[in-house]
């Protein structure tokens, strides 16, 4: 049997992450990381992932004051200094300027498996922390002081605090009987990357269509990664049409910006969903990131809210211990509910309210959502306050996603 203080169900971003903001604040912890994968090997430089987050300022302090970092910039990172968006159906333009803020970028796009690569070797370092992979979970019983895991191979967990970092269709989530409130959207995002004639100018690049945004991301060595949101429909016929074809609709969609697309990676399809939890915690139980709620990819910023929900948790479990409380404690965990969950909840239905805006055909909604586009565009101080808080540096932060 093996007891620890905290396990951590999901070793992706925010699992991770969370366990080596944990341990590196209080090395007195026993901290269990368990994982259904083998753990990555170091990525290939010949190839990108398909699957790249818009890591904005705050989420990138958070991972400095956890130490990897350096980690990460080492192997392959894409700054952007400045966003462009414009509307398919109108003369809506805004562009965001990282000059304007005084600022060296306005965020990376990093490919998934190079965050996750360097995370779980700063896991390696940590002497607290039991990485338990390829492990799956079966069954989780629940006493009053401590929560029991059974794994299939027949391992024993026991821990004071459990914590769901298992994605969206977390089994945490599950086992613990919290139900969710949301709904499927009628999209599908075609992820893939691609090389153009021109080049991406260290922009991120967004067009609103009626069917969905289409975003072009900048990466190294001139690609571009693509996550194009439109219905079901639309996005069946976008990956199983040959690949010049392929092209030419990409090229199409994104008003021709890059000139021909020389190279096209492997295309594949998401669907997209709106859900929050009713509740973050339960006795001896919290959920972090894709576990507790998912958001539309539109403006990038649903692993930077995971990343920030592991940041509050972590603080708020290293505050308790310092003042003698259990991390268990269920006081404590409101807290971290508190903290997120109406944060996380505004930005979702901002999110939303966004994705219903620009999806409208109605003509009233079309000439007001261009009209207002370029108003921001002309007001520097709203246009800032937006962009600073896209970037993580507004609003309630915690420690980690300070400098």
């Amino acid at each position: 049997m093996n007891q620890f203080d905290i396990t951590i169900v999901g070793s992706g971003m925010v699992g991770a992450s969370l366990a080596c903001a944990l341990a590196a604040n209080n090395s007195d912890l026993s901290i269990a990381v368990i994982d259904t994968a083998v753990p990555l090997e170091k990525p290939a430089m010949d190839s990108f992932d398909l699957r790249v987050s818009a890591i904005t300022r705050a989420s990138e302090n958070i991972f400095r004051n956890i130490g990897v970092w350096d980690a990460i910039e080492s192997i392959r990172v894409s700054p952007y200094q400045d966003m462009h968006v414009w509307d398919a159906k109108g003369n809506g333009v805004v562009h965001f300027d990282s000059a304007d803020l005084a600022e060296p970028s306005l965020g990376h796009i990093i490919e998934n498996r190079v965050i996750q690569y360097a995370l779980q070797q700063r896991l390696k370092t940590f002497d607290n922390i039991h990485v338990i992979a390829p492990a799956v979970c079966k069954k989780l019983i629940e006493n009053e002081q401590q929560l029991v895991l059974l794994l299939e191979d027949d391992q024993v967990i026991t821990t004071s605090l459990l914590v769901g970092a298992d994605g969206s269709r977390s089994w945490v989530r599950q086992q613990a009987n919290i139900s969710v409130r949301g709904w499927d959207y009628d999209q599908a995002a075609v992820v893939t990357y691609v090389k153009t004639e021109k080049p991406h100018q260290n922009t991120a690049w967004q067009r609103f269509m009626p069917t969905g945004p289409l975003a072009f991301l900048p990466l190294s060595d001139g690609y571009s990664s693509i996550v194009w949101s439109t219905s079901p429909e639309q996005a069946e016929e976008l990956t199983t049409m040959d690949e010049a074809n392929f092209k030419q609709a990409v090229q199409v969609a994104i008003d021709n910006r890059f000139g021909e697309i020389s190279f096209c990676a492997e295309r594949v399809v998401f669907p997209l969903r709106f859900f929050t939890t009713d509740q973050y915690i339960k006795p001896n139980l919290a959920l972090v990131g894709d576990a507790a709620h998912t958001i539309h990819p539109l403006a990038g910023q649903g692993v930077n809210m995971g990343l920030s929900d592991a940041a509050a948790l972590a603080q708020t479990l290293i505050d308790a211990l310092n003042k003698g409380k259990a991390v268990n404690s269920f006081s404590v965990l409101r807290q971290y509910e508190r903290w997120r969950k109406a944060d996380n909840l505004a930005l979702m239905v901002a999110m939303d309210g966004f994705k219903n805006i620009f999806g409208s055909e109605l003509v009233l909604v079309r000439e007001l959502r261009n009209t207002g586009m370029n108003l921001v565009n002309d007001m520097p101080l709203i246009k800032n306050s937006i962009i600073r808080q896209a970037m993580g540096l507004s609003g309630d932060l915690s420690r980690f996603a300070q400098l």
